[in-house]
């Protein structure tokens, strides 16, 4: 018998944060409506083993909540937030979403999972900017979860 998939597992997680860069990626670059880019992530790829919840969450939230997220990012980077490459961009958004909106994902997972994508996705050495960036916003939004226990 076959269980059921929890969606919730580190991995579905991992999966989903992974479509949501490439679906952010094409969103930045063609500007195509987030539902279509929606529509066509499902189809064309297989999403059983997808934590799909956060998937849309990450799709529809950074666009939604751009602004803040770039106001955030903008002290830690060395540049403007345009000038970043397009891969570092959509990564260090989609950490910067987490890092202030998704207070249930420890800080840490949020810079593992940053620097996993742009070593995946990014130019040779971004994924040590990436930690770095990440790195300050975590000491500002979650101080708290920072501390010495």
């Amino acid at each position: 018998m076959n269980e059921p998939i929890n969606h919730s597992t580190p991995s579905a997680r991992r999966k989903a944060r992974r479509f949501a860069l490439q679906a952010l990626y094409q969103w930045q670059l063609a500007k195509t409506d987030l539902s279509d880019i929606e529509v066509q992530f499902r189809t064309d790829n297989d999403m059983k083993k997808v934590d799909r919840e956060y998937f849309h969450e990450l799709l529809h939230g950074v666009p939604a909540n751009l602004d803040t997220i770039d106001e955030a990012l903008q002290p830690a980077l060395d540049r403007k937030v345009a000038e970043l490459s397009q891969v570092e961009k959509v990564i260090l958004r989609i950490g910067a979403y987490e890092l202030i909106h998704r207070l249930d994902v420890p800080y840490r997972v949020v810079l593992n999972e940053g620097i996993e994508l742009a070593k995946l996705f990014g130019a040779d050495d971004s994924f040590k900017y990436v930690n770095g960036v990440l790195d300050k916003l975590a000491r500002k939004f979650r101080r708290l979860e920072q501390a010495p226990r």
